[in-house]
């Protein structure tokens, strides 16, 4: 569970999991002054992080010597029904062509990319009712 705080700066809000605090902040375009991730960075964030930790925990699992990964995504919206995750992942190392293949399905079977591409719904856990946003 993440819990957020704000601050008395404008927008800043603080993210916890109850063990890691990280800073966020809206766009000096928005009106914040950009002095963290911003929301939708978060979503980039959640997605490139996963993929890297999918392909290195499969190399790990199935002993390829992997030295590193560099991922790197980004949001797009190609349409008003469109929220596209473009992402690249870079891998180093002396793999063969079949672990490279290997690699490459794993990032794209990360946990966090089969969650986002399933139905979202929202439920508010408030005592107010609950209002579809």
């Amino acid at each position: 569970m993440i819990t957020t705080e704000s601050t008395s700066r404008p927008f800043v809000t603080i993210a916890s999991n109850g063990n890691v605090a990280l800073q966020l902040d809206a766009p000096i375009a928005k009106g914040g002054g950009g002095d963290g991730f911003g929301a939708h960075e978060l979503l980039e964030a959640s997605v490139a992080v996963c993929i890297n930790m999918a392909v290195r925990m499969y190399a790990v699992a199935n002993g390829i010597l992997l030295k590193g990964v560099r991922t790197q995504v980004e949001l797009s919206r190609p349409d008003e029904a469109t929220t596209r995750f473009n992402y690249s992942v870079q891998l180093e190392g002396e793999l063969t062509p079949g672990q490279r293949a290997a690699l490459y399905e794993a990032a794209r079977s990360c946990p966090v990319r089969q969650t986002l591409s399933r139905r979202i719904e929202f439920k508010s856990t408030d005592e107010a009712p609950s209002q579809e946003i």
